[in-house]
């Protein structure tokens, strides 16, 4: 049986959605029998230092209000994997709860949040070596070299990856040359872990007014000075093979068309990011809807969400 300490609450949303406004609202809300909120963020972006603006990151005054974990933990050229983040999220759950907190996993990163809910795939560990010695291959044979071998071994986790995908298509060859064994061939698991007692709440939107919320906070970033931090972070040595910057918000700007003044085509690269936004937040939802046991909630009926989270933290 689960007990209170075991409890997370893991919010679900697509970029844009209004994940951070229903936090605040549950960090002030006298009725949970939990408090204060723990933040542990389940996005891909904002563990990088320096993705700022572009990951939408809290600011700092959101952040002394409620703590985050889980941000601002790696330099953009570190790669970071889903098993890495289990480990940490789970640390950061035990922390909250031995403090008496609730834990709150909330992000848009959706692979993230089915892996912790019911653990990361059961594929091998990271290998220094191989990792190295295919990086190396990368820039000698190139990258079509590369595809064409994992079509050879493992052609489920090709047509899966998307082909300017150089991270996941190397750890795919990586998993091949360590186990003998495709990556398609390690089936995730198909059963909650028992670790956490976990209430899923997805919210979202009417598609329309999802898009222009999308619209709205693409232009904020820009108007923000997101062009500046990626400027700052080229500057600082970053670039197409760092993880960090082939996310959203970022890569569009390393392959932005250049204007008649010889600049970058700003609105072209808001286009764009716009455009994969919305692409984005489709597939976030389609993922996340196969998983069953999700409730799901329009993401302004926040007493529909807070009457269900005080039932389940009231519960054994």
């Amino acid at each position: 049986m689960s007990t209170a300490s075991s409890k997370v609450l893991v919010l679900f949303g697509p970029t844009a959605v209004g994940k951070t406004a229903t936090i605040e609202r549950l960090q002030r809300d006298d009725r949970l029998p939990r408090k204060p909120v723990v933040v542990i963020s389940a996005d891909s972006a904002q563990v990088y230092r320096g993705l700022d603006i572009g990951s939408a990151k809290p600011s700092p005054a959101e952040r002394l209000g409620t703590r985050h974990e889980l941000i601002d933990i790696l330099d953009p050229s570190e790669p970071f994997s889903v098993g890495e983040f289990c480990r940490m999220a789970d640390e950061a759950c035990e922390r909250a709860s031995a403090e008496g907190a609730l834990p709150v996993l909330s992000g848009g990163t959706a692979y993230y949040v089915k892996s912790f809910i019911y653990g990361p795939p059961p594929a091998p560990p990271a290998d220094g070596a191989i990792r190295a010695e295919l990086q190396r291959e990368l820039s000698v044979r190139g990258p079509a070299a590369l595809r064409a071998e994992l079509e050879a071994v493992d052609p489920e986790s090709a047509a899966r990856i998307a082909p300017a995908d150089l991270y996941r298509m190397t750890r795919a060859l990586e998993v091949y040359r360590y186990s003998s064994r495709p990556l398609s061939s390690f089936a995730p698991p198909s059963e909650p872990r028992p670790r956490w007692d976990c209430l899923v709440v997805g919210l979202d939107r009417p598609r329309d007014e999802l898009y222009a919320r999308v619209g709205a906070r693409v232009d904020a970033m820009l108007a923000s000075g997101l062009e500046r931090e990626v400027d700052g972070l080229l500057a600082a040595g970053y670039g197409r093979d760092s993880p960090g910057m082939k996310a959203i918000g970022y890569a569009e700007f390393l392959d932005a068309p250049m204007g008649p003044d010889g600049r970058r085509d700003v609105r072209a690269v808001a286009e764009a990011i716009k455009l994969h936004t919305r692409r984005y937040a489709k597939r976030q939802l389609t993922f996340m809807r196969a998983i069953p046991g999700v409730r799901w909630f329009g993401a302004d009926d926040y007493d529909g969400i807070a009457d269900a989270a005080t039932e389940w933290l009231r519960s054994p």
